[in-house]
């Protein structure tokens, strides 16, 4: 990548504490401009058509327009923008999914800062990149005594965005299913995995052995 170049790069991420963090990162590399900060879906799709940024960061949960969506969108209206989306979740078939809708990098928030640039140099060579600390292998798979194994593929999907913070009715828009049948799904994993609630369930979640 030349060094000498300048890279235009919007954030979007609605926790306050996160976008300084990145942007201060990001003044630390001259190459870089940061054109746009926002906290939430509806507000960064103004800006990626407005200014036409190089890269835009997104968060994969954000208020109004969840990040999965923004990509839809971004990559519908045939915009030349990369997109890396950045996220706390883990999960492969999450993972999968957002790769497959167009983004151009993946990026884990409680990885270290590098990786971003090293997510938008390898971008700008032409590749797709996946954070290093993510070990892909095939569908999940989950012997007998794990409780996930009791799960369907729907309802494994269903939890995997639940637990991530998405909002029912967000998940639905996700997999372009009712917000009624995402209720049914849910009570379901929960009655499966013996949870009350989706507290209960992130915590569930979290006191997992990472796979």
């Amino acid at each position: 990548m030349n060094e000498a170049a300048s890279i235009t790069l919007i954030l979007a991420d609605d926790h306050g504490i996160v976008r300084e963090g990145i942007a201060a990162f990001c003044k630390s590399r001259p190459e870089i401009s940061i054109v746009g900060e926002c906290g939430d879906g509806e507000k960064v799709l103004e800006m990626i058509f407005e200014k036409k940024p190089d890269f835009a960061v997104l968060d994969l949960n954000m208020p109004k327009v969840g990040g999965l969506d923004v990509l839809h969108k971004v990559r519908a209206s045939h915009s030349p923008t990369k997109i890396i989306i950045l996220s706390i979740c883990r999960d492969e078939n999450i993972i999968r999914e957002v790769l497959r809708s167009g983004a151009d990098g993946y990026v884990l928030k409680d990885g270290p800062a590098r990786h971003l640039f090293d997510a938008i140099s390898y971008i700008q060579d032409g590749g797709q990149y996946i954070t290093p600390l993510l070990k892909f292998g095939e569908q999940p798979k989950f012997g007998s005594t794990d409780p996930l194994s009791k799960l369907s593929k729907r309802e494994y999907e269903v939890y995997a965005y639940l637990v991530d913070g998405l909002r029912p009715r967000d998940v639905a828009k996700l997999l372009d299913i009712s917000p009624k049948t995402v209720d049914t799904y849910r009570a379901g994993i929960m009655r499966k995995l013996r949870v009350d609630g989706i507290a209960e369930l992130v915590r569930f979640a979290v006191e997992r052995k990472p796979r």
